[in-house]
């Protein structure tokens, strides 16, 4: 028995119809340090911590705590161990306030029995104003951005006093700032004695964060190190089963004609936005969080409304009062909520990919199957959607593979315009690579890219120009050859000068 391990996972199996997720996994996680488990999308990462959590339950193996074997049957029973998960995919009530998503599960009552309403609001305000927050605890979630969203999982999290948490992409909606206070507060934990699982495709984050690694590839267990005898290349060596290229370089392409051009548009949270998109051209747009640029897209995309300005396509004006609008102009987009706004999970990848494109495939009074069929097997492997088959429901694929499948969804309609909002959100190195040769190639065939991402490297990398909001404006624009990190975040901070860079 060794007295450091706080959990452990004996010889884990699970399979789900058609794949076998998990094959024989071990591994071991020591009292107050951070373990890192990377892979994939599609190595069996969630599956694992969903077992962990009582979600999923395992074909066979044991999970071990303090070295008893513990039957894990749900989550609730897995909280009263002293374990608790913050989700990749933020599963969250729209329509619950801050005050009742933060205390679901554990609210306290008074003397009666009832819901202390008072106290919960007290700690609420008190959670909110140490995360500097600037929230009303009656808040709805369907008001907040997903990075909202996940910073108050995080804050559920932290303030739990869990002995172990189970972090699946933690910082993959939120900005650097956010980050930083995240990784004091994992700090804080392990020296409370705290075992953390965590999940990141962000490289320079495993290497930071953790103490020890484990890689996982198709389901089984690769190696287990301390990072001290990591790498990088060696760490995504093991994930991906082979070398990847040293780094993505986008070909420099002429932009063509004017695709896109909003002038003055103004809503709620932003004011007067003013960008052009050209053919070939991926115009970015950085910002901290809360800057307005997902609710910029959002209005584009004709899912809110905007109070104010002009849009044009293709150099004539037209009016986005809802999705329909812009689909049928051929503007289309990637939502950073894919599971909420992308997919319908419990449909299969063939429903998915066809549901906004069905006018194609339905003709003389009845569907053509057939001809549904050759489409999505051509843009499915267009995109290399991995599924074991076309009937598999969305929401058994990886998140990597949900992306693809949100984008071969769109190239069925043959769009002019797409907005990505967090294109690579919770996706892996593979992956990414992947997403940005087809971005790079929809560029490359004319098509016009507008990317919102938090990932500066990302940004800097794939775009032509950069727009940089702060507060809902726009306080910055960036051609390529004028591209660096401090540079957008000055403007990303609303600030003029920053340490001897003059950007005025």
């Amino acid at each position: 028995m060794d007295l450091d391990i706080k959990l452990r996972v004996s010889n884990v199996e699970k399979s789900f119809p058609g794949v076998k997720a998990l094959n024989n996994i071990n591994f071991a996680v020591k009292k107050g340090t951070v373990h890192v488990i990377c892979g994939e999308n599609g190595a069996g990462k969630s599956t694992l911590m969903k077992i962990i959590n009582g979600i999923y339950k395992q074909d066979s193996g044991q999970i071990l705590i303090d070295e008893k074997v513990v039957d894990i049957r749900n989550p609730i029973q897995a909280k009263s161990l002293g374990i608790y998960m913050i989700f990749q995919e933020l599963n969250y009530v729209p329509e619950m306030t801050i005050e009742e998503s933060l205390f679901i599960g554990s609210w306290p009552r008074d003397r009666y029995g009832r819901v202390n309403w008072k106290e919960i609001r007290k700690h609420t305000k008190e959670l909110l104003e140490k995360e500097n927050l600037n929230y009303d605890p009656k808040t709805k979630l369907k008001e907040l951005s997903i990075s909202d969203i996940q910073m108050l999982e995080i804050i559920k999290a932290v303030s739990n006093n869990s002995d172990i948490l189970i972090m699946d992409e933690p910082t993959s909606a939120i900005t650097q700032n956010e980050i930083e206070v995240l990784f004091g507060k994992i700090n804080e934990l392990k020296k409370r004695g705290t075992s953390i699982i965590y999940i990141s495709h962000k490289m320079d984050e495993i290497f930071r964060i953790a103490d020890e690694i484990t890689v996982l590839r198709d389901g089984c267990v690769v190696d287990t190190r301390p990072r001290d005898a990591y790498d990088l290349e060696t760490v995504i060596t093991q994930m991906v089963g082979r070398k990847l290229e040293s780094g993505f370089t986008k070909e420099k392409i002429e932009p063509g004609e004017k695709v896109l051009q909003v002038k003055g548009l103004t809503a709620e949270r932003f004011e007067n936005i003013s960008f052009d998109v050209h053919e070939g051209e991926i115009v970015g747009f950085a910002g901290l969080m809360g800057a307005g640029r997902t609710e910029v897209m959002r209005a584009l995309f004709g899912l809110d409304p905007y109070w104010s300005g002009e849009i044009t396509i293709k150099g004539e004006k037209v009016e986005i009062n809802n999705v329909n609008d812009s689909i049928n102009k051929k503007m289309v987009m990637l939502s950073e909520d894919r599971r909420r706004y992308g997919i319908i999970p419990v449909r299969s990848v063939k429903e998915n990919v066809t549901l906004s494109s069905l006018k194609k495939f339905i003709y003389s009074g009845r569907l053509h199957a057939d001809e549904e069929n050759r489409k999505v097997d051509e843009v499915c492997k267009s995109m290399n959607v991995k599924t074991p088959d076309y009937e598999t429901t969305a929401e058994a694929l990886s998140g990597g593979n949900q992306q693809k499948v949100i984008l071969a969804k769109w190239m069925v309609t043959d769009p002019d315009i797409l907005i990505m909002d967090e294109p690579t959100r919770g996706i892996d190195v593979g992956a990414k690579s992947e997403i940005y040769k087809l971005m790079a190639a929809l560029a490359k065939q004319g098509k016009a890219l507008v990317m919102v991402s938090s990932e500066l490297p990302e940004l800097i990398m794939m775009c032509d120009r950069i727009y940089v909001m702060a507060k809902g404006k726009i306080t910055g624009v960036l051609n390529r050859d004028e591209f660096t990190q401090e540079k957008i975040m000055a403007y990303a901070t609303a600030v003029k000068r920053q340490k001897g860079v003059d950007i005025a």
